[in-house]
């Protein structure tokens, strides 16, 4: 199919590996659709994406860069996405409203695995996609070892829909297996038609029975052919490819390298020709062809001078600059070219623009005149739950305010950013997918809010509790002229098993102590055990009150709060305190050749590993479940990713509190201490 049925603009997302080159790629793709009179660089910093700072002192994509041009007649916008698997969520919501994907990878066989989640994700939601293997410039492996090793990441066919033709150690072209042509690459042109190489047609034939054999096995005609030993028209095989893309059902796979133009024509062929139109994407995400306007959002983003921004791809309808959407105004229709807005009157159906100003709205939202979604809704990912935290100090206390405005912008504008502000430990913190994307945030409040802040580790939830019971007197006796203070109190401190928390009782006979004083008792014991002989909060503990005396005059609420937080400060230290730390229930997901090196780190950090197994759905992955203390878990995700290509990632939970004692306990001890003498 050339084009889509209702003329409205397709949509292709760009994902895959770090420094897999699709920045690159994008470049190539607008140059070839005359968006961009000529291709910009990542090193000299010129690209049309990448603009903002954060990407270019890093030459790497930290958020989504979009574009658009003319294929052939056709209306595409293209979405290049960042590679980091810390920005992810990212890429996820741009391919949650495209039409296909190009997933762009490596052309060596060792680094298959760093497509894996991305192969994962849009198999898992059925979106259509095909697979380059870029750099073929630079490539020395053969093409099936680099197929093989990509197949063990998808649960669709990868089919090869070209091999390469080598000159000495260089790959010069490629041959086209359904049309059996060949082709010569050349820097910054469309390839040039050659005649086949004697070299490469042995390896042609294999590589194109193998094509038809797996087509075959989505239909049953070619099937026969194949028996009976019949060559198919080759615009039977086009429509077979193109009718197992648009459905998901395989993967085509072609070779290029997008810095060079090489491949560059042919892949915008074949996403025009055998690529899903927007109609049958509309028709995937469950959304009825016909009805009134509708959009959802895919990127918020608060720019300098023009307030807040909504990319949205426009599903259905038209709509126009003012139009009312879910009770908001839209204030503004911009077409975007990587950091250009342009403003236009409108936006049709397959369109992906910024809306201007509709404050309310949040990324992933649903936007229609009425306000209602369609009836089963339209799914969107959750954010994954974050991995890394630091805790941000705020230099001038002038700025603490402007800096709590800014981060809340952020966080609207990336949902994978938690803020945290730990009224108990005294702190904000921050919480993202890993060291460089909370770096990011802080660059970001650098250079667009200018606002500086101080990253430190945040510190640990510690608890205290005791191994023996207690029992204490204490009497608080206080006369300074007129009505005095006076309290007696008998109390036993007993310890409760772990999850407890905080128990109070008495045992009070005859009226030693008047009913009206025993909840004071009471309150003056928790606020003692908010801070222990430790220097923690204390739990799983029983005060008891046994007995005491009064004053008729000079007794008082505040005098037995006094007298109870006298008793508690000389029992609890012959109770044998005890230092107690946070333990998570953590699930390691990561490359199965990684699973060993995951052992190591979990045992080098006081972990209790719990088991191991194949990742449900996921070939080639392992989970590792172990508990682990929260002190071990701050920069856990930095040690797993360096040792398994930056993929693995995990989930936690608290699961209890454990005793620690010996030198790790005198060291908390000891730093809080000190925190407090500060």
């Amino acid at each position: 199919m050339a084009g889509d049925t209702n003329g409205a603009t397709r949509c292709a997302v760009i994902v895959g590996p770090y420094q897999s080159g699709k920045t690159s790629l994008f470049e190539a793709l607008l140059a070839a659709c005359e968006a961009i009179p000529r291709k910009g660089s990542i090193k000299d910093g010129t690209t049309v994406g990448d603009t903002a700072p954060e990407a270019r002192v890093r030459n790497a994509s930290t958020e989504l860069n979009i574009g658009h041009g003319q294929y052939l007649g056709d209306s595409w916008t293209f979405i290049d996405t960042p590679g980091n698997i810390e920005f992810a969520p990212e890429a996820r919501y741009a391919c949650m409203v495209a039409d296909l994907a190009i997933v762009v990878v490596d052309p060596e066989a060792s680094r298959a695995a760093a497509a894996g989640p991305i192969l994962k994700f849009l198999d898992d939601q059925d979106i259509p996609h095909v697979v380059m293997i870029n750099k073929m410039d630079t490539d020395n492996e053969r093409i099936r070892d680099v197929l093989a090793a990509l197949q063990g990441y998808s649960t669709r066919p990868l089919v090869l829909r070209q091999v390469p033709i080598r000159e000495a150690d260089a790959v010069t072209g490629y041959v086209d297996l359904v049309s059996e042509r060949a082709y010569k690459y050349r820097n910054g042109e469309p390839s040039a038609l050659i005649e086949l190489p004697a070299t490469v047609v042995e390896r042609e034939v294999e590589a194109r029975n193998q094509l038809l054999e797996t087509l075959a096995d989505f239909d049953d005609e070619l099937l026969e052919q194949l028996l009976e030993e019949i060559d198919p028209d080759k615009k039977q095989v086009y429509a077979h490819l193109t009718e197992t893309m648009q459905a998901d059902l395989l993967v085509p796979v072609v070779l290029g390298a997008g810095e060079r133009d090489h491949g560059v024509q042919r892949l915008l062929k074949l996403i025009r020709h055998e690529g899903p139109s927007h109609t049958a994407t509309v028709a995937r995400r469950g959304i009825a062809v016909e009805g009134e306007p509708l959009a959802q959002v895919l990127r918020t983003v608060h720019a300098a001078h023009m307030g807040k921004l909504s990319y949205v791809r426009m599903w259905r309808g038209t709509v126009k600059d003012g139009d009312v959407l879910n009770g908001v105004r839209v204030s503004g229709i911009y077409r975007v070219l990587g950091a250009k807005l342009d403003k236009v009157p409108s936006a049709s159906q397959g369109e992906v623009v910024a809306f201007g100003r509709m404050e309310p709205i949040q990324t992933g939202d649903v936007l229609t005149p009425t306000g209602g979604v369609p009836e089963h809704g339209i799914t969107w990912p959750m954010p994954p739950q974050p991995v890394f935290a630091v805790a941000v100090r705020v230099p001038d206390r002038n700025d603490e305010v402007k800096v709590s405005g800014a981060l809340a912008k952020l966080a609207e504008e990336d949902p994978s950013l938690l803020i945290k502000q730990d009224a108990e430990l005294n702190e904000l913190v921050l919480w993202g997918q890993g060291d460089t994307h909370l770096k990011v945030v802080a660059e970001r409040l650098r250079n667009r809010f200018k606002l500086n802040v101080e990253a430190d580790r945040p510190a640990v939830a510690y608890r205290e509790t005791i191994r023996r019971s207690a029992e204490q007197h204490a009497r608080h006796k206080k006369q300074s002229g007129g009505h005095g203070q006076y309290a007696d109190i008998k109390i036993k401190v007993d310890a409760l098993p772990r999850g407890r928390g905080f128990e109070f009782a008495d045992t009070i006979v005859g009226g030693s102590v008047p009913k009206q004083y025993i909840p004071a008792v009471e309150e003056g014991s928790r606020d003692y055990v908010r801070k222990g002989p430790l220097g923690f909060p204390v739990v799983d503990i029983r005060v008891t009150l046994t007995d005491g005396g009064f004053h008729s005059v000079d007794s008082s609420d505040m005098a037995f709060k006094i007298a109870a937080r006298m008793a508690l400060s000389e029992a609890m230290p012959k109770c044998d305190p005890v230092l107690l730390e946070p333990i998570h229930e953590v699930t390691i997901s990561v490359p199965s050749d990684a699973t060993s090196r995951v052992h190591g780190i979990l045992s080098s950090r006081r972990g209790q590993i719990l088991g191991f197994d194949a990742k449900d759905g996921w070939p080639g992955w392992d989970t590792v479940t172990a508990y682990l203390p929260e002190a071990e878990i701050h920069n856990l995700i930095l040690e797993l990713r360096a040792q398994s290509q930056g993929l693995a990632t995990f989930e936690w939970r608290f699961d209890h509190l454990s005793e620690l004692t010996g030198r790790l306990a005198d060291q908390v001890v000891q730093h809080r201490e000190q925190v407090g003498a500060r």
